[in-house]
């Protein structure tokens, strides 16, 4: 199986998921839920994480998370490790706790950081175990919503000003806004089988942004076509043969475009797309 690509930069946004293995439970008391906020809240200490956004489900969890420090693999490796062998311990098993990698995707803060935050913390609702956010006490709506005092490890401020300078109105705007929100659209439709949500502008910079054409031929060509830019976006600057062979190598091992796609678009043949991309 394909490792997921991992795309890491300072200040980038993530919506991490992580899965028990094979479905099962991975809180199975309120002391898991505690032992592992405490793990998280070491993880943002020791790899200087943002958190925007948690919530934990019992076979599952969602972390809204910002990397000053391009270090997301590196933190999620010591929370999920620290967790799960502290999980097997206390509740003697053996095995692995969760289900391979984490997923995480890359978020544009500045188009969909509220949708997904706002998703994160309608997942029990939407499941069908609460009615009210605020009836969850394991996600981060409660802290940020005015009804507890939150944790000093999870970053309000951000979320809040967006709404209101005043702290008060912010949190009542906040309330709202989540609320209007469970029976809405999820933000991931439009990227069901991919790694990416944002504008196509920030799309585009992540593609580009990306190096390494042999990890981006690890992915299944489902995941590497969602958000790719264009062809026509791709060879819309080429001016010379040599800058059409590099956006045809761009098109074909980075973004996941067959060779008799790129060749209809250029009027070549396929072959000659493949000799291109294998002298490279």
């Amino acid at each position: 199986m394909a490792r997921p690509l991992r795309v890491e930069y300072p200040g980038a946004l993530y919506h991490v998921i992580a899965r028990g293995n094979v479905k099962q439970n991975i809180f199975l008391e309120d002391r898991d839920r505690r032992k592992f906020l405490m793990w998280l809240e070491d993880a943002c200490e020791s790899h200087n994480l943002i958190c925007h956004a948690y919530c934990l489900m019992d076979n599952h969890y969602h972390l809204l998370l910002e990397t000053n420090d391009a270090n997301l693999s590196v933190a999620m490796r010591d929370l999920n490790g620290n967790y799960s062998q502290w999980f097997n311990v206390i509740h003697d098993r053996v095995g692995h706790v969760l289900q391979g990698r984490y997923k995480a995707f890359v978020i544009e803060k500045e188009t969909y950081l509220f949708e997904v935050a706002r998703y994160i913390v309608l997942n029990p609702v939407r499941a069908g175990l609460i009615d009210r956010p605020q009836d969850w006490k394991w996600s981060s709506y409660r802290g940020t919503a005015g009804f507890i005092r939150p944790p000093e490890w999870l970053h309000i401020d951000w979320l809040l000003e967006h709404f209101s300078k005043d702290k008060h109105e912010a949190q009542l705007d906040y309330r709202k806004f989540i609320d209007e929100g469970i029976d809405g659209k999820d933000p991931y439709e439009e990227v069901s089988n991919g790694f990416l949500l944002g504008s196509p502008q920030f799309v585009s910079w992540i593609w580009e942004k990306t190096n390494g054409s042999e990890e981006l031929k690890e992915l299944p060509r489902k995941e590497r076509i969602v958000g790719r830019p264009s062809l026509t976006e791709i060879f819309s600057e080429v001016m010379t043969k040599e800058g059409r062979n590099d956006a045809i190598v761009f098109a074909r091992l980075r973004c996941g475009y067959l060779s008799t796609e790129i060749g209809r678009h250029l009027g070549l043949d396929g072959s000659t797309i493949g000799k291109i991309c294998k002298d490279v």
